[in-house]
């Protein structure tokens, strides 16, 4: 049993990767010098104009297909695309989706739909490309995109928030079974992100106010992506089985700020209700 075999990755798969987080993933990895596997739900165009990014800068780029409510024809999609990489060393697990509805107003096929596509098919993709990692002996980097309501939940969201709650406590675990084996597994949590799931296809996110993150403003795609290259790297050898949000410290403001804070107030010392009121509380002495 070797815990910390030498790990130089040559090859990577990177789920829904047709735009967005994903696009941008796919990049950065060829950059890094792997060869990716790119898959689509419904873009086709939009997967090939990032297959045609990663052989821009000098790297294979191999295009599938991938739909993960089709639990029976996921795992093969990814033994596909590995047997034509002629391996898989970093498997990024990035298709997802929302549906925005209460409890009370959301049916069984929507709840469903929603587990099958953020947790049931990346059980499926992400087990088949962890076997065939153990079976090459090399170790690896697996990596899911969660959500920072990984951990927070959002109003509306109770399918989307189970299903991403789960995907962590998956990634946890398999960062434990797996260690021995030289394999870690780490999740990465975006707040939002400047992407077509969020509205906001090809938007500078530096131009959007947004007053709930600290940062003030919506991430860019490639920012989740430099992190998920530092995760796929021989440098995070010693980071297994986190969750690394990137969020521009909106999780410190709690799951709705982002949408739900419209004003800047909040980052004065004392909160405008009170200053309205007259009551500045006085500052306690040193020691006090």
């Amino acid at each position: 049993m070797n815990l910390s075999p030498d790990f130089s990755p040559r090859t990577a798969i990177v789920t829904g990767s047709d735009s967005g987080i994903g696009r941008a993933t796919a990049v950065a990895l060829a950059r890094a010098g792997l060869d990716v596997g790119v898959t689509w739900h419904s873009d086709r165009d939009g997967a090939e104009r990032t297959a045609e990014e990663v052989r821009a800068e000098g790297r294979n780029a191999v295009v599938r297909q991938l739909d993960t409510t089709d639990l029976l024809a996921c795992a093969g999609v990814i033994d596909g695309l590995a047997e034509d990489l002629g391996s898989v060393d970093v498997f990024v697990n990035n298709s997802g989706t929302g549906d925005g509805t209460k409890f009370l107003e959301l049916n069984y096929e929507t709840w469903a739909k929603t587990l099958d596509t953020n947790l049931n098919g990346a059980f499926l993709c992400i087990q088949a490309a962890a076997r065939r990692m153990v079976d090459a002996g090399r170790g690896g980097r697996i990596i899911a995109v969660t959500s920072v309501h990984e951990t927070q939940p959002r109003v509306g969201s109770s399918a989307y928030d189970a299903s991403k709650h789960g995907l962590g406590g998956l990634i946890k675990t398999i960062a434990l079974e797996l260690a021995t084996h030289g394999i870690t597994a780490n999740s990465v949590a975006p707040g939002e992100i400047a992407t077509p799931m969020t509205g906001q296809t090809d938007e500078d996110p530096r131009t959007t106010d947004r007053p709930g993150v600290p940062l003030g403003r919506p991430g860019d795609a490639r920012e989740v992506a430099a992190v998920i290259a530092f995760l796929a790297s021989p440098a995070s050898s010693y980071v297994t089985g986190a969750s690394w949000a990137v969020d521009g410290g909106m999780l410190q403001m709690g799951p709705q700020a982002g949408s739900h804070i419209t004003g800047h107030e909040w980052r004065e010392q004392v909160p405008a209700a009170t200053r309205a009121a007259g009551q500045v509380p006085q500052r306690k002495a040193a020691g006090g």
